[in-house]
């Protein structure tokens, strides 16, 4: 289905103080135990049950797993034994090894630890079978309740588990996680990075080992210092290097945590030297200085490292700044905001646009500093309906002199200022920038045109900047309709439609909707520039409803001649946009169409039109694009009178009122 933009315009970076309950009972982590204590009962997670669907989605267990709580498997079981250390993490039976790098990262960060494993839990006093962490997600914490059942096979824990058998906080993190998630086989395959990020909300960087710049070393030294996440793999070329070994003892396509950095003498040289761990615990580096690995051997064998920092400021510099950040929340919707990238010029504008001004300078620089990060959601989540990890990236360009959505030929004629290094399939596309003052426009795109998803767009900056979605306000300019002309001024035109009008309705010289389709139908089926079947019975409804002024549910003559006018408007309107005379109209071009017809609407109201009126390819016809017209119009001009009446009465803005009158 498709993902809905939800909320225009930048939010406020929320404090990570207080996760947002997440649990489908609507009730806290010490709600819920309480409740159970009080029960004498041990808490069953509903909402992630002990079944094989919290398992697999693709697949049956080739095992018989058993579910079991952590006193069922051990005598005396401890959530956290002696500190939680990256030796607590042992890989088993599921293709994580990705989720635990990071976690292994992790531990080397005792505060960002302390939040994602509230220290509130435990086997002793106060359990009750119900454990929570908590995780960022888009821009927000989330807490994550779960009960402590685990799979098992012969009384040992399947997937992940500590070294100690005795200490479960390591197997029930990865739960959750799995929680989140939606199962244990979507954990499979990723990037360290994913889970660094979830874990701190913190932004990542990437860097090719072979393209590093020459401090490099002392770079992974300050990201160490100051408590980012790193971890870093070996390049694969095809599938069946996946999980290969090397002659010097490590593994393509895995995850490793980079968890110290260090400088010793030997033979009166200053060596330095890296350690990196693997989570399976065990295959490590056979070459030189064994569990520590030389700094240039490192970079002749690792390919990528990446690094999650806790916040954006430049590894490279010794100063902490304080960032300023927004965020964006917005959707690609397939036929009105999934645009494509620039190589798709008829589709790329129709992307959402997000203007950013840049107003100060760095500190005693002529240029001003930002980081720009872009998030696709939840495609770990969709996987088990078939959802892909998208090709995602971006495009900065100088922003003209007008404020408003710009149009295909802006882009015809004007290169980008700045964009992503690539188009590349991973959750997050980030990057830095350095850009003189001023302003500009910021595209989120796929790659590919047509493809759904929704997004999060964060933008950190060195000093203060605004950002303002260029799709979120809707702006109407209807003129008053036109009174309609005398019987004796009347057009040749206007006398005929008089003596057909005639014909149909009677003396009284007022059609119904039923006698109103047939008029119309049988003078736009002489007109040979356009292509249609008929207008539709809901459609003359609708244009009753629009211009009746009487309120008797019929239709005037002279009510229908300034129709008329406007009718004969939106046929050139749409023969405008038929570029290839089908009878049809691209719902790409739905957003000009309607702007020339005096609708400048918000995405989020595009993206609703084109789900009612638009067919499975994409096109409108003449009677879908006319109603959406009649219906916008009449929405429109009511929200006008109410607000113009009852200015303190109308607390809806114009968006809101559309959506609502229009039950789109």
């Amino acid at each position: 289905m498709p993902y809905l933009y939800r909320a225009p315009g930048p939010q406020a970076h929320p404090v990570p103080k207080d996760a947002r309950i997440t649990h489908s009972s609507g009730q806290s982590f010490e709600q819920m135990r309480q409740e159970c204590l009080q029960r004498g009962t041990l808490f069953e997670d509903a909402d992630f049950p002990a079944s094989n669907s919290s398992l697999f989605y693709s697949e049956r267990p080739q095992i018989p797993f058993v579910w079991k709580r952590p006193g069922e498997i051990v005598k005396n079981p401890e959530f956290i034994l002696g500190g939680a250390t990256r030796t607590d993490i042992c890989q088993g039976e599921l293709g994580d090894c990705w989720l635990l790098a990071a976690i292994a990262s992790l531990t080397l960060n005792q505060k960002a630890l302390a939040r994602v494993i509230p220290q509130d839990q435990s086997f002793g006093p106060g359990y009750a079978g119900i454990f929570h962490f908590q995780f960022w997600q888009h821009s927000e914490w989330l807490d994550v309740v779960i009960d402590d059942r685990l799979p098992t096979f012969r009384d040992r824990l399947v997937f992940l588990h500590s070294a100690d058998h005795n200490e479960f906080w390591s197997a029930l993190l990865e739960k959750a996680y799995a929680k989140l998630n939606g199962s244990y086989e979507a954990l499979k395959g990723g990037s360290a990075i994913e889970a660094m990020e979830d874990f701190t909300g913190g932004v990542a960087e990437t860097f090719q080992t072979r393209e590093a710049p020459e401090n490099f070393y002392e770079i992974l030294e300050k990201a160490l210092k100051r408590g980012s996440l790193l971890g870093c793999f070996i390049d694969t070329r095809s599938a069946a290097e996946s999980e290969a070994r090397t002659p010097f003892g490590l593994i393509k396509g895995h995850a490793y945590s980079v968890t110290g950095i260090d400088q010793v003498s030997f033979r009166g040289q200053r060596i330095e030297l890296i350690r990196i761990r693997n989570p399976w615990g065990q295959v490590e580096w056979n070459g030189s200085w064994s569990d520590r690995m030389a700094f240039k051997d490192f970079k002749a064998h690792f390919d990528k490292v990446e690094i999650c920092n806790l916040t954006p400021d430049a590894l490279e510099e010794d100063a902490i700044h304080k960032w300023e950040v927004t965020v964006h929340q917005g959707s690609w919707v397939r036929g009105s905001t999934a645009g494509g990238c620039r190589n798709f010029l008829d589709t790329f504008w129709t992307n959402p646009q997000i203007k950013l001004s840049l107003t100060e300078k760095d500190e005693g620089q002529e240029e001003c500093s930002f980081l720009v990060a872009l998030m696709q959601k939840d495609r770990r989540k969709l996987k088990r309906f078939g959802a892909n990890v998208l090709t995602i990236g971006y495009a900065i360009y100088e922003c003209p002199d007008k404020d408003e959505h710009l149009n295909k030929d802006f882009f015809r004629y004007h290169a980008s200022r700045a964009r992503s290094k690539t188009f590349i399939n991973l959750r997050e596309v980030s990057d830095r920038f350095k850009l003189p003052p001023g302003e500009y426009i910021l595209i989120p795109s796929t790659f590919e045109p047509h493809q759904e998803a929704d997004f999060c767009l964060r933008i950190f900056s060195e000093k203060k900047a605004i950002t303002r979605d260029m799709d979120g306000n809707v702006d109407i300019d209807l003129p008053e309709p036109p009174k309609p002309t005398p019987p004796d001024q009347e057009t040749e035109e206007e006398q005929r439609f008089r003596a057909l009008f005639e014909q149909v309705a009677g003396e009284d010289m007022e059609v119904t909707a039923e006698e109103l389709e047939y008029v119309l139908n049988a003078v736009l089926q002489k007109k040979k520039d356009i292509k249609f079947k008929k207008l539709s019975l809901i459609s003359c409804k609708n244009i009753i409803s629009l211009m009746d002024t009487s309120g008797n549910g019929k239709l005037e003559f002279d009510e229908f001649k300034v129709f008329w006018d406007k009718l004969k408007q939106w046929i050139n309107l749409f023969l405008r946009f038929d570029a290839d005379k089908s009878g049809t109209m691209s719902t790409y071009e739905l957003r000009t169409a309607l702007k020339a017809a005096g609708f400048q609407l918000s995405s989020h109201l595009l993206q609703l039109i084109v789900l009612r009126y638009a067919d499975e390819e994409l096109q409108l016809d003449f009677d879908d694009f006319l109603n959406c017209l009649v219906r916008l119009e009449n929405a429109s001009r009511v929200f006008q009178a109410l607000s113009t009446k009852n200015k303190e009465f109308i607390h809806l803005n114009i968006n809101e009122f559309i959506h609502l009158t229009m039950n789109i």
